[in-house]
């Protein structure tokens, strides 16, 4: 995942991998804040919305992007969908659902 996010924002350097990795987990205990399961978070490095959301969350969160406001639409967006969306929540097996 780091090495996506590295990609994206775009950093060569190893310099900040540590704050980008904090990113990361901001991105994944947010998401989780949303209802998005810590057993569908654990596979972050292959779902694809996972990864798009968390990505779009570290450009979001690193230095100052010109594009701040469009990013902090685009990754509510995204959280919110994944908040809403079968199989990414355990909203329906907590209130009896199965």
């Amino acid at each position: 995942m780091l090495e996506a996010v590295k990609l994206a924002i775009p950093i060569s350097t190893n310099a900040y991998d540590a704050d980008l990795t904090d990113l990361i987990a901001a991105a994944l205990a947010d998401l989780g804040i949303a209802g998005v399961t810590a057993g569908k978070t654990a596979g972050k490095d292959t779902d694809p919305l996972i990864k798009r959301a968390v990505i779009t969350y570290c450009r979001k969160n690193f230095g100052s992007p010109d594009d701040y406001d469009r990013l902090a639409r685009s990754y509510d967006e995204q959280k919110a969908q994944l908040g809403m969306a079968t199989g990414y929540t355990d909203w329906g097996e907590a209130n009896g659902g199965s």
